[in-house]
Order: C-alpha cells, then structure tokens, then sequence
C-alpha cells in the first residue's frame, strides 16, 4: 500500500488520532527495544556479521531504487526492500528484520524530505507489520532468535510462510486507512482503493523471500548474484513504465493525452466532490495554427506546438494540468478554483503569454487562441460533461472571436432549452412557418439597384418574427442546415423569377454554409433549381464568410470553382474578420468581396482610421473584385465609402430588410421613374449637390441585372 502522502495537518477526527498514535508509539517503541537488544547481544550480533550486512546493503538498494511498473496506482514504484526484511526475520526473527524495516524507512523518508510527522509514523506503521508478521511465525511454533537461525525451509513451511505475508500486509494497508479522514475518505473506501493491485504486488515481492532465505543459510555469497535478475525486473520495469508513458502523453510536447487528461480530471472531480470544491476545465484552440501550417510548413507547426505547451505550462500554478489533445487542440485543469471569475483570470493569462509574437522558421507569426471554461459543480460534475460544455464555450469565443468564453446553457445547441427550439425549428420547417425578407445593393456612384440579398427570418407562433442569428447557428450544428439551405434557395428563386417575370432584374444572393460547401452536388442542387424556375446562373449570388475558407479551403475552393463553371457567382462575406491568406484569397473564384460591418460602423466614429477600408478596397480592386459595403446607416459613411472608390453599399441608409411584397413595390417604384432618372441627376449636379444618396431623397434608380 506504500506509505501516508503529504497534505497539511488536521487532527480532530479521532480514528486519525488513534492510528497516528498507535503506529507512533507502539512501533515506534519496539523499533527501539530491538535496537537496544540487538547491539547488547554483540556476540549474535558477530555470528550473523557478512549476511546481515549484506541484507542492509540490499535492504538500503532496494529502498532507493524501488520498482515502478506504473505511475497509475503508486509513484513511488514498489520497493523491494522488504524481501530482505522478510528474511532477516526467517532467518533470526523480529529483532534485526525491525532493525532493518526501521533503515530502509528512514532513509526512503530523509532523502525524501518528508515532514517529521510522516517519518515517525511509517517507521511504526511497518514496524507493526513486520511484528505482525512475526506474531504468526509465533504462533505457528516457527519463530527464530539471533542465535538460533534457520538453516533451510520445507514444503510444509509454506502455509505459515504465505500467512505471514497477508498478515503484514493487511496489517500495514488498515493502518494506512486509519488515515482515511485525513484525505476526505471512508475507512472502507481507502482499505478498498486498488487492493488488487498493492496485494499483488506485495506477494510478488515476497514471493523471493524462500529463495533468499536458501542463498543466505547456504552460502552468503550467492545473495550478491540477485543484483542480475533485479536488474532484470527494474529494465522490464522502465519498459514498462515507457510504454505506459508513451500512450498516456503526447508524443511532441510530453504533455498528457486525452486519456491521461480524462482520467486525472475524474480523479480531481472525485475529490472536489468530497472536499465541496470547485474545478475548472479549458479547452484551447488556436485560430491561426492550419496558416502557419499551410504557409510555413509542418516542422513549423510542430515547433509552434512545443512552445505553446511551454507557455501554457509557464501560465499555471504546478497542480494545474495542461494537455494536448490532438492537432491544434489544448486542455488545462485547474482543480480547487475559487469560482468562474478565478478561473478566467488564469484564461486571460494564458492569452496574454500566448499573444507574444513566435518565432519560426526566421519569421515573426502572432497566433490567437479561443478558450472554453466550463466550471465544476454548476456547469456538471463528470468528465464527458464538463469537456462538452467547454467544447461549446470554446466554439463560442471562436465563432464570435471573444477570446474567452464561460459555458452559457443558453447558447448551448444541445441543452433541453435548446433541443426544444431544434424541434420548433423543424416543425417550422416543415409548416412553413419560415419567410425571406430582401436587403437591396445599390451602386455608391450613381445610386442604381445591383441586386438584393435573401435573408431567412423565423415568424414563430408566439415569439414573432425571430432574427437569423438565433437559429441559423443552431441549424448549421444540428444538421438541420441543408433543408434550411434548400429553403431558403427555392424560396428566393421562386420571388426571382416573379420579379424577372416582370422585368425587375435583380440577381439575389442568399448565404451558404461550411456543411453546404463540404456537399459535393451543391452545384448540381443549384443548377437544376436555376433550371426548375427558368432562371439564368447570373440570377444567383452565393454569399460565403471567410471563417469557413480558412477551416476547410481545399473543400471550400472546388465547391465554389464548380459552381462559377456553371456561371453561379460567388461573394466573399464578413471580409476582414477572417484570417485567410492572400494566396487563397487569389485563387478563389469569387467576384466580390463585402466589407464587414464592424468596419464600416468605425467610419462614423470620432477619430475612426479608414485606412483598413481603404486597404481592403485597393487590394480587391487589383484582384478585379468588386466590393460591397455592408451596415452603411449614415450620409457621412457612404460619402467615405464612395470616395474611397467602393462600389456598392448595402444597408440601412439604402433600406431595411423588407419582406417580398414590399421588396417588390420598393424595385418596382425605381423602375416606374426610370424615365425621370437622368434629369433628375442632372438637376442635383447643377445645384451644387453632387450624385444621389439613399434616404436623402426619393430619386429615381434604374435596375441592373
């Protein structure tokens, strides 16, 4: 069972105080009746001289080099110092086998440097044990003195023999569980903690006992030729202990795995029960790690892995648990936090050490990181979870780039409150309870219609009309995205073709997701719905945001290369929000890119640089993309945007998202004042007030297709 483990002091449970004492006193007290004993009998003392040496030479070698099969049930390995222990007592009973039990514990514990408490209570508590032992040989009428020592051992000695193995055992295990309360346990639940394993391992130290006990009555000499076979068993050990390490820990940064990070966070969950503490998981997922790999190559990634291990390392305190769990993806376990707001101050440090430039490959590379916190009792208290629960925080910080997010059950897809709304979203699926609202894009030099954008609005029975970004984020994790995807495309196609029916020739662009791209007939779903309504492919736009080229460009750019072959345009939405690079944004076959809102909204501030914008502007143009303006609201931002060479503007100042009657008449009124369109621009220039701005007035706007 080994020996009691470090923890502070706490004396006020009474079986703790009685066994401390039992060990301390009684064990205590024979140790040092022995050695009195011992030395007083120099003559016994004299006769037993080059073996009993030699079994405190092996006794104080088997103490210091004890065997570690595995670090999963004892540290400090099985020492096999007891197997020389065990046969001073055979050969010349408890006096020297105490004095030798005694040795070996005081020089494990001093170089240790464990406290003094500890030090006196396993020098009793296997004191004890060996007397126990003892008392059995005893009992069975095969007890030796100093001067009377065994010769050999028989077949009818094994009885007595394998009892007083289980009785020093058992001895040794009940005294160490008398600590129980000390660790927050039961009795029974540390009597009971691995039994199998320390009672095996145990005997099987032992279990050399008779054959030392021969080499030691026959021929001293012989006891030195074990140092073979032990050296045989401790390589077998390391090998073991390798192998056991290699598939507990990553290979490249020596980090624990996923297994290994599951298993010590159950560990620490069992106590935090006990103890009423709290326990806090991350997970860590860098946001730039597959460019550096595709950029600088996998030896770099490699390298950048190994350093984020080390800084994360460096971040925490020494009881903490940082792990790798394949790829990109790190783990970190705090145990005994003081609540969600503690653990969030370590996350922010960790992004801060992380946030320090890298150097790899001779290059400087800044790599974000995303962290999920989920918390231990309120956020659950089992393994698979509280990873879950981090596992959508994380995607979270990812999805929105807050950096650092704390399990939310409201923006949980998979809590009972959220699988409620999947089921309304389906049965609104199914029930046509779903309706496009359309956003127009006009052309920032002279105001003219360019084309409309779909945007998926949810009319549910009681909370009303329900926005975008409250479901389509739950559709696209819970596999409901391809029917929305379809929705969405044959219900704008079908206003599409009213609309060219009529002559209003307004290419619509509805939005596509990472699922959609990842489907290999996308082009094809698209193509036969152009042919099912007897539209043309410049009839449709398909709007893709930039995160979901960086995740998977390989899928993301043949999808879209498949649909510009059948003329389907493309767009390039929340541009600048992203990290992809300029080599992929050179071969993907989009027409246009749109500027995110964020950026456009900075236009209107105090101070606000638009050197980003114009940045954004100059680089699309020398690619011959066009580029949209989204979220414009004010005369100010759209002058800007216009000056800077933009092209189109989409937003408030233009119109709001309107249904599709009102959409229609809105197309419709432009197309009625065509006629007036070119004097009335005249007029304006003449006047001093320069082209048309949305909302200033009601100008007349021609359509374009």
């Amino acid at each position: 069972m080994g020996s009691a483990r470090e923890r502070p002091s706490l004396w006020r449970w009474s079986m703790f105080a009685v066994t401390y004492q039992s060990a301390v006193w009684g064990g205590l007290s024979a140790v040092v009746a022995c050695v009195v004993l011992m030395f007083s009998q120099l003559q016994s003392l004299q006769v037993m001289g080059p073996t009993l040496f030699l079994l405190a030479a092996m006794v104080a070698l088997g103490e210091l080099r004890p065997v570690v099969f595995s670090s999963t049930y004892e540290a400090d390995g099985v020492p096999m110092s007891s197997a020389f222990v065990f046969t001073a007592l055979y050969l010349w009973g408890v006096v020297p086998a105490l004095v030798l039990q005694a040795f070996a514990v005081l020089i494990s514990e001093v170089l240790q440097h464990k406290a003094a408490w500890k030090l006196f209570f396993n020098i009793g508590q296997y004191a004890l044990s060996v007397s126990a032992a003892w008392l059995v040989l005893v009992a069975a009428g095969v007890s030796t003195d100093m001067s009377d020592g065994r010769s050999t051992f028989s077949a009818s000695d094994l009885g007595w023999v394998v009892v007083s193995w289980f009785a020093y055992h058992f001895v040794n295990l009940t005294l160490v569980s008398g600590l129980a309360k000390y660790y927050g346990q039961s009795w029974w639940e540390s009597f009971t903690d691995d039994l199998w394993y320390y009672t095996f391992s145990t005997v099987a130290v032992l279990a050399l006992v008779p054959f030392i006990v021969v080499m030691a009555a026959t021929s001293w000499q012989f006891i030195p030729l074990l140092l073979l076979p032990l050296f045989g068993v401790y390589k077998l050990a390391a090998v073991s202990k390798s192998r056991e390490r290699e598939a507990l820990h990553d290979a490249l940064t020596q980090l624990p795995n996923r297994t290994l990070f599951s298993q010590s966070m159950a560990e620490t969950l069992e106590i935090a029960a006990r103890d009423d503490s709290t326990v806090a998981v991350f997970l860590l997922d860098l946001d730039r790690f597959k460019e550096v790999n595709d950029t600088l190559g996998h030896p770099a990634g490699d390298q950048l892995l190994e350093v984020v291990a080390r800084r994360v390392l460096s971040a925490v305190r020494p009881d903490d648990v940082v792990a790798r769990l394949g790829g990109d993806e790190f783990a970190v376990l705090l145990p005994d936090v003081r609540d969600a707001g503690h653990a969030i101050e370590v996350a922010e440090r960790i992004r801060r050490i992380l946030a320090e430039p890298f150097r790899l490959e001779g290059v400087l590379v800044d790599v974000d990181v995303s962290i999920g916190i989920a918390v231990s009792p309120q956020d659950g208290t089992e393994v698979e979870s509280l990873m879950r629960r981090a596992d959508v925080a994380m995607y979270v910080a990812k999805g929105e780039q807050t950096g650092i997010e704390v399990y939310d059950i409201a923006r949980d897809p998979n809590s009972p409150q959220r699988l409620g709304t999947v089921t309304a979203l389906r049965e609104a699926l199914d029930r046509g309870q779903l309706e496009l609202h359309y956003q127009p894009k006009v052309d920032l030099a002279d105001g003219a219609v360019v084309g409309a954008e779909a945007l998926v609005r949810w009319r549910h029975p009681d909370r009303g009309l329900i926005a975008p970004d409250d479901f389509v984020p739950l559709a696209e994790r819970t596999g409901l995205v391809h029917r929305l995807t379809k929705y969405v495309l044959e219900s704008a196609l079908d206003q599409v073709a009213q609309w060219w029916a009529s002559g209003l020739h307004v290419p619509v662009a509805i939005n596509v997701s990472m699922r959609d791209l990842q489907e290999a007939d996308l082009a094809f779903l698209v193509t036969r719905a152009l042919d099912r309504h007897g539209l043309p492919p410049e009839a449709l736009v398909l709007e893709v945001t930039e995160s979901v080229l960086v995740m998977d460009p390989g899928q993301a750019v043949a999808t879209l290369r498949d649909l510009a072959e059948v003329g389907v345009s493309s767009s390039l939405d929340d541009f600048g929000t992203g990290y992809s690079s300029l080599v992929l944004l050179e071969q993907l076959p989009v027409s246009e890119v749109k500027i995110d809102r964020s950026f456009v909204r900075r236009l209107d501030e105090v101070g606000g640089d638009p050197a980003m914008v114009r940045s954004i502007i100059g680089f699309a143009h020398g690619l011959g993309l066009t580029v949209v303006a989204e979220g414009v609201e004010t005369a100010s931002a759209w002058k800007m945007l216009r000056d800077m060479g933009c092209d189109v503007a989409q937003g408030f100042r233009v119109a709001r998202p309107m249904p599709p009657g009102e959409a229609s008449q809105w197309f419709m009124e432009r197309v009625v004042r065509h006629a007036d369109h070119a004097a009335g621009t005249a007029r304006s220039e003449l006047a001093g007030e320069g082209p048309f701005v949305p909302g200033m007035s009601p100008p007349v706007v021609p359509v374009t297709g």
